[in-house]
Order: C-alpha cells, then structure tokens, then sequence
C-alpha cells in the first residue's frame, strides 16, 4: 500500500520570514522556543528572525551541535518546562531542525528519544505531536519538510525517528538566508539536496507524485548548484537551490538508498553528511546501474550532459571543490568493516534499488575510500 501525503504550509520566496509573526498567531503559539546554533546567530541572521517574530519574544536556544545530540535535546526541555513553551521554531539547517523535531516529540509524548526508534518500532508509537515551524538557512537537507529526526544519544548510539506526524506544521523558506552560506557548504548542502532527488527517483517504492517531483528535483539541482558555489550573491541560484532542497525533502516518504545507508553510521563519527553523501553516491550508482533499466536513462537525460549518472556526479562533486575519498577525511581502512555492518541494517537499505548485503556496502566503502 502506497502512502501519499503532502505536506506543510510553506511560504516560499524572497521576504518569506516577515511573515513569522502572523504564522506564529495562525498556530496559536504564545511562547515559543527557538531553537539554532551559535553559527547562525553570529550571521546575523538570528537577530533577523527575531525582528521578524515580533511582539512575541521567543525563548532561546543556541547550543545546537553540527550532529543533534541528546544533551541539547535534555537542555531544550529543561527551557520547555521552566518557560512554560507550547511549540518550536527551528531556525539553521538540518540539525536544529532534527533537534526541534525531537522536542516536539518528546513535549507531546514524553519519554526518551529511543523510545521513538524506527529500528524498534517506536516510530509507529508518533502521533500529532507540538507545533512547529522551520526556517532553514541552507539548501540541503530538506529537513523542513522531512518526516525524519536523528539523534545521537548519550551512549554514543545515533537513533532516527520517523513519522509523517514530525513534519512541521509551517515552513518559511526564504532564500535570502542562504546568501551568506560559504562555497563549501553551499556545495555540501547542494550535493545533499540533488542526491535526495536521485536516491528517491531510483527508489523502487510507488508514489508518481513523488517521482515527478524528484525529477524536477534534479535537473533544478544539477543545473544551479555549480552556480551557487560560484557566485554565492545570485539570487536566482539560491532561490533555484533552496526550491531544489525544499523538493528533496518532499519526497523523501518514497525512501532513499545505499549512500544515505552508508553516509548515517560515517555521520556518528562526526563527518558532515553532504560531504559524505558526494563522495558515496557516484560508486551508489555505478553500484545500482544494473537494477535501474530505463531508469538510468532518464536520469542521464534529467542531468542534461550525457555522462552516465555516476560519471556525472562524481565530476560534479570535483567541480564543486568537494572531496572525492573518504580517506581524505580521516576514515581508514579497519573502520570499514564496523560501518558496513550498520549500513546493511540501517532502514534507508531497504529501499535502495538494488539489494544490498554488508558484504556489498564493504566493497563500496573500500572503493570510496
């Protein structure tokens, strides 16, 4: 059985946070609690958000870490008790958007954050959970609409929730947030966002809808993403970008793949995950070439330059500045057979187009490293 559900109110365009104020009244919100990193509050663009919010005057919160960890979680909730909050602005890119994500979980339903883990079935447990809004600062991740949160718990464990209940209630995509985004990350993010369209039109999982979006998805990312890394100041490729990651997100119900398999367990060791995913998915897709038929035809097509789809995003990712080799971050050879393991097990396997054991992410993995 297919599920087709879209999605958020989303307010898209230049100028979208000037409407926070009005959509925090629309929700019925009196305190909220925003929730970023210390990184976006010395842009300035925290500063712009609370202007934006005004009269009401959320409760702050800046510790999120580039990996959302459940010491931040416990001291969000700290604030969410002693302020007497009733829903979450998440305000940056993936990881305060996980965090808020998690706090509306836990506001709601109480208990742990592994109690809510997909690999246990707690993630069947969600239903409706508090209030949110979500502003992303960066064209990537497409947390502002994703169903998934991941956290790293104080063990060590990184457990991930997934429920359509988690996605928020209101996004405020404005692309002039993005402007200050360094090259680096604008390609990290960007490289994020088109792999999401190309995990999730390889994906065997049914949903039309979906599929027509991620290819959209794609020839938008493939086609702007070299020009966001160039000249950060276009705003048409930021607003190209952030509609390309606000489209990946979107579709993530249909499932990813091998790339986000492997890019998960590599993210606990602290590893920026777009970094990981442009190094991974071009060996995904010369890895998956024979189960995709027609579908690796289309998607040369939709990446508009006639190299096959490996080929392709592994010359995109060198043209961007990224690194090609897992060795170039640090990871080694005796990591390798840890991480294979947990990749064959992690949930986003499932779905990826052609089967694939730990034997199979180990050769992967020693390719890409």
């Amino acid at each position: 059985m297919t599920l087709i559900q879209y999605l958020s109110r989303i307010q898209f365009d230049f100028g979208a946070i000037s409407t926070l104020s009005d959509e925090i009244d629309r929700l019925g919100l009196k305190q909220p609690l925003l929730i970023t990193d210390k990184g976006i509050a010395a842009a300035g663009i925290l500063d712009r958000v609370l202007d934006a919010a005004g009269p009401h005057r959320p409760i702050l919160y800046d510790g999120t870490t580039e990996n959302p960890n459940e010491a931040s979680l416990e001291a969000c909730m700290d604030l969410w008790q002693a302020h007497g909050c009733d829903g979450v602005i998440a305000l940056g890119g993936g990881s305060p958007i996980d965090l808020s994500k998690a706090v509306a979980l836990l506001a709601s339903h109480g208990g742990r954050f592994s109690d809510y883990g997909v690999k246990t079935g707690g993630s069947e447990k969600i239903g409706p959970v508090a209030p949110q809004i979500a502003i992303p600062t960066a064209a990537g991740t497409g947390a502002e609409v994703g169903r998934a949160c991941v956290m790293t718990l104080n063990d060590g464990r990184k457990t991930v929730a997934v429920n359509l209940n988690m996605v928020a209630d209101v996004v405020l995509c404005d692309p002039e947030l993005t402007l200050s985004l360094p090259p680096r990350l604008t390609a990290a993010t960007g490289i994020d966002a088109l792999s999401h369209g190309i995990e999730t039109f390889c994906s065997p999982t049914v949903n039309p809808p979906a599929e027509a979006i991620a290819r959209d998805c794609i020839e938008r990312a493939a086609r702007w993403l070299p020009r966001a890394v160039a000249d950060g100041s276009s705003r048409e490729a930021r607003w190209q970008m952030m509609m390309a990651s606000l489209e990946g997100g979107m579709v993530l119900q249909k499932g990813l793949g091998g790339a986000h398999a492997m890019a998960n367990p590599l993210g606990e060791a602290g590893y920026h995950h777009g970094t990981l995913i442009g190094i991974l998915l071009p060996h995904v897709l010369a890895f998956n070439a024979p189960s995709l038929q027609e579908k690796s035809d289309r998607l040369q097509r939709l990446l508009g330059n006639g190299q096959n789809p490996a080929e392709f995003v592994g010359g995109l990712v060198a043209q961007i500045g990224l690194p090609a080799r897992l060795s170039d971050l640090g990871v080694r050879e005796n990591d390798l057979p840890a991480l294979s393991e947990k990749a064959a097990t992690d949930h986003l396997s499932a779905t990826n187009p052609r089967p694939a054991a730990q034997g199979d992410y180990l050769d992967l993995l020693r390719r890409a490293l």
